[in-house]
């Protein structure tokens, strides 16, 4: 699993839903997180955005963390 892209995410979240689907798309892999049912993953996504529930937050194999980025940079940040 450490090789995967960790996505928190809400159920709600446009945002979310479109970038799963670009995801899925490109035959990317990622776990998903629902920090609305994992509150230890509410304060993950918090103190990566200054305090906000910003949601859809990845965490990549690497460590880093991305908050709602384009599917191009998550290409670019898996080297593909």
């Amino acid at each position: 699993m450490a090789d995967k892209v960790t996505m928190y995410s809400t159920p709600w979240c446009g945002y979310c839903q479109r970038l799963k689907a670009q995801m899925g798309r490109e035959g990317i892999e990622y776990i998903e997180v629902n920090i609305e049912e994992d509150p230890a993953a509410a304060d993950l996504v918090m103190s990566v955005n200054g305090g906000n529930q910003t949601v859809p937050t990845l965490v990549f194999p690497d460590g880093s963390a991305r908050t709602n980025p384009s599917i191009g940079e998550v290409k670019e940040l898996l080297g593909l």
